[in-house]
């Protein structure tokens, strides 16, 4: 997921007026990078489904596996283990929802439906709400600009805008429910109402000034299949434990795991970009120096940063070639490149240095 778990960027931290870093010098295309990784991908752009399948289905089984054990384990400490194993494969279950925006569906048969049947809807956070939107982050004249709904310039704000911007994720699972079980049925009844919810209140944006548009033709029929099957086991959840059928603590317990994928999820989007843009449009290279790798040797970056969004920076270069492909992809690249090139300073050791730089930016914008 390369969005935050939040319905409506209104929850995140708006941009705050004040002096930008000092002007930016316009970063030119490097054709030569921006060629070999064309070229040198050709041969691995296509799809493979047993990994798409098996990777999903095993985290899922793993994901509701600790699930279930924290609930039925007595020992909190146990408990409290399988809760942070849930979190972790269930994490990395729903970024599959970034897989689904790029892929040509046709490539891996029936696997947006399966997704969204055994992870959309029971996390309540169904494709449509990605679907639609995480493309525009990608158009050439959107990304960085106010018209990209994937980003803030957080690097230019205060430093407790960063903070905020994490902790706001803990809202999601609440958030999710009211939309879902709430938002959806009264829509139904008030026209305005659900136009508003179309546009403000269906998509994984972290940009308050995102309005989406209502959806056509297919993905409008898609859209309303996965909404209501999300509203329908809203409110049966809801009901249920009302009703006392599931215990309060297991709800709980369900509620503070989705919270801790949103948390991570957060996270991850916070040291995604370097968040650097202030509004202007960007070249392709200026976008990939503002996004970033975290490659190995770096090894915890396969827990925090799932289904090849380690690779992030260059999955801005490629965006179509599947997950499975990034790592062999980088691997050629930076071997083919001279060490001059701008597509090895788009790589970085891992999350502390990434969160401490983005700290020191909002240090020195508000110098």
């Amino acid at each position: 997921m390369k969005s935050s778990l939040l319905l409506d960027g209104h929850e995140a931290a708006a941009p705050l007026a004040g002096p930008a870093a000092a002007v930016r010098v316009r970063i030119a295309d490097d054709m030569a990078m921006l060629r070999a990784a064309a070229e040198l991908t050709r041969d691995i752009n296509t799809p493979r489904p047993v990994v798409y399948w098996g990777d999903m289905l095993a985290s899922v089984v793993i994901g509701y596996g600790a699930l279930f054990a924290a609930i039925l384990l007595v020992p909190v400490g146990w408990a409290v283990v399988a809760g942070v194993i849930s979190v972790l494969a269930l994490y990395r279950a729903g970024s599959f929802i970034h897989e689904l925006t790029h892929m040509k569906h046709s490539s891996v048969p029936g696997f947006r439906i399966g997704w969204n049947l055994i992870v959309g809807i029971p996390m309540l956070v169904p494709s449509f709400l990605y679907e639609g939107v995480h493309t525009l982050h990608h158009a050439r004249t959107r990304y960085g600009t106010v018209e990209d709904p994937e980003y803030l310039p957080l690097a230019l704000m205060k430093p407790w805008s960063l903070p905020l911007f994490v902790a706001v994720s803990l809202l999601a699972p609440i958030a999710l429910l009211f939309r879902f079980a709430i938002l959806t049925p009264l829509g139904l009844l008030f026209p305005r109402l659900r136009e508003k919810v179309v546009a403000q209140y269906s998509g994984l944006a972290i940009n308050p000034e995102f309005r989406r548009r209502a959806p056509e033709g297919e993905a409008r029929s898609l859209w309303h299949w996965f909404e209501a099957g999300a509203s329908i086991w809203a409110i049966g959840l809801l009901t249920m434990v009302a009703t006392g059928f599931v215990p309060l603590r297991a709800f709980l317990i369900f509620l503070g795991v989705t919270a801790g994928v949103a948390i991570l999820n957060q996270v991850r989007t916070l040291v995604a970009h370097l968040w650097e843009n202030d509004g202007e449009a960007m070249t392709v290279t200026a976008q990939y120096l503002d996004t970033v790798n975290v490659p190995p040797p770096t090894l915890l970056p396969a827990l925090w940063a799932p289904v090849g969004l380690r690779y992030h920076a260059l999955h801005h270069l490629l965006p179509s070639l599947p997950y499975h492909a990034l790592g062999e992809a980088h691997r050629r690249i930076a071997a083919e490149v001279g060490e001059d090139s701008p597509y090895h300073k788009a790589s970085y050791p891992g999350l502390p240095g990434l969160v401490r730089g983005l700290m020191a930016s909002t240090m020195r914008a508000r110098a």
